[in-house]
């Protein structure tokens, strides 16, 4: 129970809390600059309309303020599961369609996928301090996606970078939320009321 949190245990929480609300922002930063290179490099129109992502679920959520810190956790933490597979995706596919001809792209594409694994081992980490297991990794990932057209590829990894960019937004937020005392009794609760 939270009601019963050691000192300690609180200013974890706390501390994991300011730290991913930083990583978020640093990674926000970093996918809206791969975005532009991206739309860029690919030749697409920044304001071209995308279909959702098929695996990612969209950051948008309703009834977002009735949200258990667990539930918020979880859900964080399955999207970046999902962008992690994903962007390793569209790194294998620039590599096979450029090879070594645009290592810029390239490279920010690894820094950022390295970034969203960081970002998911450090919601695991919220999860074990709240005493919530870890989820496993199967299903969690999207599911492998049709062999697609060049552009379908191009239009595939926007959508991806800009629901990545959204959730990085929605992550701050909840980590935002979870840092308050008040919903760390929630996720305390909500974890001793699980079967």
């Amino acid at each position: 129970m939270a009601a019963a949190e050691s000192p300690s245990a609180a200013l974890r929480r706390r501390d994991l809390c300011s730290r991913g609300i930083r990583l978020a922002g640093k990674m926000r930063a970093d996918v809206v600059d791969l975005l532009d290179a991206y739309v860029e490099r690919q030749g697409l129109d920044a304001s071209a309309s995308v279909a959702a992502v098929e695996g990612v679920p969209p950051a948008a959520v309703e009834r977002w303020d009735e949200q258990t810190g667990t539930q918020r956790l979880l859900e964080n933490l399955a999207a970046y599961r999902a962008f992690r597979a994903l962007l390793a995706q569209m790194l294998e596919e620039q590599r096979e369609q450029l090879g070594e001809a645009d290592t810029g792209l390239g490279r920010a594409l690894a820094a950022v996928l390295l970034q969203v694994s960081a970002f998911a081992y450090h919601l695991e980490e919220l999860l074990r301090l709240e005493s919530r297991g870890i989820p496993g990794e199967e299903g969690d990932g999207p599911p492998p996606p049709p062999r697609l057209s060049l552009f379908e590829q191009k239009l595939r990894g926007l959508g991806v970078l800009r629901e990545l960019a959204q959730w990085a937004v929605r992550s701050a937020r909840d980590l935002r939320q979870l840092a308050k005392p008040s919903l760390a009794t929630d996720a305390a609760t909500s974890l001793a009321e699980s079967p």
